[in-house]
């Protein structure tokens, strides 16, 4: 028989119990989902948008002195570093939803994670884009932001949702040792 080992932040000494996950497996799994959606929203938005994140914009304008085009890897550092914290943000918020095990949390994580996402998005559009950066995407720009932004969320939540509610023995809670 295969031992069990959790992932860092898993929820087995809660999942049996019912109970709340501990507040930093909730941040550690956020933390792990918001890198993994950072990299799938970029690795999803780069051949469509053909640009890298605003977030070199961010710089340019507010901490450098040069353009937005000479700090390409300082705006991908800050694009990953929003998106984990938004992702340990999300952890949290996450721990504290329930719905009773009606819907099993890779269902929730998908529900929630594309709302999460779609808020960050309008966030990013009105906050960040509009009002901070003074930049007006066209309507095609605008679409495959948001696009980008679900995607992200949809990788979150199903990142998180798939390693909230975990069991202390797969072989015994899934019935993968009987005897068919």
């Amino acid at each position: 028989m295969t031992e069990y080992v959790p992932l860092i932040g898993s929820n087995d000494e809660n999942a049996e119990s019912g109970g709340r996950p501990s507040l930093p497996g909730a941040i550690a799994r956020g933390i792990q989902g918001g890198a993994v959606a950072t990299f799938v929203m970029t690795a999803f938005r780069l051949p469509l948008l053909r640009s890298l994140p605003p977030s070199a914009n961010f710089w340019a304008r507010y901490v450098g002195d040069g353009e937005p085009e000479d700090y390409p890897l300082i705006g991908l550092f800050l694009h990953a570093g929003y998106g984990i914290g938004a992702g340990a943000a999300f952890g949290v918020l996450f721990s504290l939803l329930t719905a009773e095990r009606s819907i099993e949390p890779e269902q929730r994580g998908l529900v929630w994670g594309s709302v999460f996402g779609m808020g960050l998005s309008a966030f990013g559009s009105q906050v960040m884009l509009k009002t901070l950066l003074e930049i007006e995407l066209d309507p095609d720009e605008l679409a495959l932001f948001h696009a980008a932004h679900l995607v992200y969320g949809l990788a979150l939540g199903a990142w998180v949702g798939s390693r909230t509610e975990g069991v202390s023995d797969p072989d015994e809670e899934y019935g993968y040792e009987e005897d068919s």
